[in-house]
């Protein structure tokens, strides 16, 4: 573990891996809950690293000046003291998405996993994934869960455009696009109606947070896949999630954003 200062408020904390980061991460948030963390405005994980943004007094007002740094060195000398216990995997459902399983880039996403196309979609959808961290577009999720000879690399040339709701694959990542926008992860699918990753009129408005369980369900061409994604409720996800639009810090470079580089 290493803490570094980012900004006058906050702390970057990097950890060695995503399972560290996810145990540190999930850490943070029971001490939270007992009471046991100093005030912090918001915890924001990514793939290898840990956020934590404006640091607070005591009283709960925004330290000045030396007061501020004196705060944030002493939490950051109790951070690097903390003992992590592995990720507990809790229960839950999964949210399910449906996904029509004929994506550009399954061809070759088949090849580089040494199946025939018709198997991605088995391969994929029986895997159990998790929401890693959220970022690069609002309602963006990386999941993890695939297996390390199921990680794929990313395209060589990026494209311009790839649409709402495309489900591709970078690294050890899944993710569904919910907006257009470039990217250069391989397409092997698409979810029919993707306006339910991001719905600003509903609270929380992204579907996908840290920690959330998710399951990809192959569906037909012409199955809009209704009624496999429940609507998320306030009180579904732990207090300090990220939000889905922030930018990941410190991310590998397959986790930075899906844009090739």
């Amino acid at each position: 573990m290493r803490v570094l200062p980012a900004g006058p408020h906050a702390l970057l904390v990097e950890l060695a891996d995503g399972e560290h980061a996810e145990a540190f991460h999930a850490e943070l948030l029971r001490r939270r809950e007992r009471g046991e963390l100093p005030a912090v405005r918001e915890i924001v994980p990514a793939a290898r690293t840990v956020l934590l943004d404006g640091i607070l007094d005591g009283t709960g007002e925004r330290t000045p000046g030396e007061r501020a740094s004196g705060a944030r060195e002493r939490f950051a000398r109790d951070l690097a003291s903390w003992r992590v216990e592995p990720p507990q995997r809790e229960g839950g459902e999964p949210v399910e998405i449906p996904v029509v399983y004929d994506g550009p880039d399954l061809d070759e996403v088949a090849a580089l996993w040494g199946v025939p196309a018709g198997e991605v979609a088995a391969l994929h959808s029986r895997t159990a994934f998790r929401v890693a961290f959220c970022g690069f577009a609002p309602g963006f999720g990386y999941l993890t869960g695939l297996p390390e000879r199921l990680h794929v690399p990313r395209r060589t040339t990026p494209r311009t455009r790839v649409p709402a709701g495309a489900v591709a694959l970078a690294g050890p990542y899944t993710g569904v696009y919910p907006r257009p926008s470039p990217g250069g992860w391989q397409i092997v699918g698409r979810m029919p109606d993707p306006g339910a990753l991001w719905d600003p009129a509903r609270e929380p408005a992204a579907l996908l947070a840290p920690g959330t369980p998710v399951r990809f369900v192959a569906v037909g061409a012409g199955n809009g896949g209704a009624g496999a994604l429940p609507a998320p409720r306030a009180g579904d996800f732990p207090a300090g999630r990220a939000r889905a639009g922030d930018s990941p810090a410190g991310d590998p470079p397959v986790g930075d954003s899906p844009v090739g580089s």
